[in-house]
């Protein structure tokens, strides 16, 4: 996350989770006006979001047509735990896409949930499947966005697709800035590459739209229904159910990026993509720019033989 000595927000607001836990990375914080509150790190260098740019793909699909609101729009945004209703909800729009599990490009896995991956392995012969990929409502939703246009289904995840065309140019959109790269996602998708700037930017101008706009509509269900975009236990739902109107979206690899409701927004890339500073660090952030986060997710526990042998927490705040 750049030299700590040469770096005032980096020696001062978050010395533990990247130094002592060695953990390094970058943020780039905006204020309401939309203007830059604070950086550090490489903040300029274009990285993979991954799951962060769910809201911006699924605001590219409504502008495109998708027939979804509530719970389903959320969780056409979701990186889910696998839950029963997560599960339930992906059905959902295959059945009203008319189509079915097979049509779905993204991997069978098993639930993130640990208690629902148990029970399955459990009582299921298979119990990984491909509606308890984390990102099956994101496959779910791109489907009923091509039937919607009668694009073609089998192609749906080709960079040249119609469909992944219009996403690209929403998210450079939203984000003030041209894609820099374009690469393969777990999923399968296309994912594409954005400064920690143009993804905070992108963050805010969901939460900024206009009510009833495809990004507001994105945000809203989001900030509605946390839990359809994570999961009943995952940090990300709590955070948006505590501080009031937080739109945030986590990514593997160490990324997170939220926006509050004044337009302040933030993103963040742990480089090693360890996510475990992830939170910690986020917290931080919220907090710097006015919000008041739960205190007990300021930290994270590390533990060796099944006992707590350390924690990574910010030092201080500015």
């Amino acid at each position: 996350m750049g030299d700590v000595a040469a770096n005032p927000v980096l020696a001062e607001v978050i010395r533990s989770g990247f130094v002592e836990s060695r953990h390094r990375g970058s943020i780039v914080a905006l204020a309401s006006d939309g203007l830059f509150a604070f950086t550090a790190g490489s903040a300029n260098a274009p990285v993979f979001p991954r799951s962060s740019n769910k809201p911006l793909q699924a605001a590219a699909m409504l502008r495109a047509g998708l027939p979804l609101d509530g719970e389903l729009l959320a969780l056409a945004a979701a990186s889910h735990s696998g839950e029963d209703f997560h599960a339930r909800g992906v059905q959902d729009i295959l059945d009203f896409a008319g189509l079915t599990e097979k049509d779905l490009g993204c991997p069978p896995a098993l639930p993130i949930d640990e208690p629902t991956a148990r029970r399955l392995i459990r009582e299921t012969d298979e119990p990984e499947s491909r509606v308890r990929n984390n990102c099956s409502g994101k496959h779910a939703a791109m489907l009923a966005t091509c039937i919607a246009n009668e694009w073609p289904t089998d192609s749906y995840l080709s960079p040249e697709h119609p469909l992944q065309v219009q996403i690209r140019r929403t998210i450079e959109d939203l984000a003030r800035e041209p894609v820099a790269a374009v690469g393969v996602d777990g999923c399968g998708a296309p994912v594409f590459a954005l400064t920690l700037g143009g993804l905070a930017r992108a963050f805010r101008a969901l939460v900024r739209a206009e009510p009833g706009s495809a990004e507001r509509k994105v945000a809203d269900a989001m900030r509605k229904f946390p839990a359809w975009t994570s999961g009943t236990t995952r940090p990300e739902n709590r955070l948006m159910t505590e501080i009031p109107g937080l739109l945030l979206k986590a990514g593997a690899e160490g990324v997170d990026a939220f926006a509050l409701p004044d337009g302040s927004a933030a993103a963040v890339k742990i480089d090693d993509g360890n996510a475990r500073a992830r939170t910690p660090i986020s917290v931080a952030v919220l907090a710097m720019l006015g919000a008041q986060p739960p205190a007990d997710l300021a930290t994270t526990i590390i533990t060796g033989g099944g006992n707590p042998v350390g924690v990574i927490r910010p030092a201080r705040l500015l």
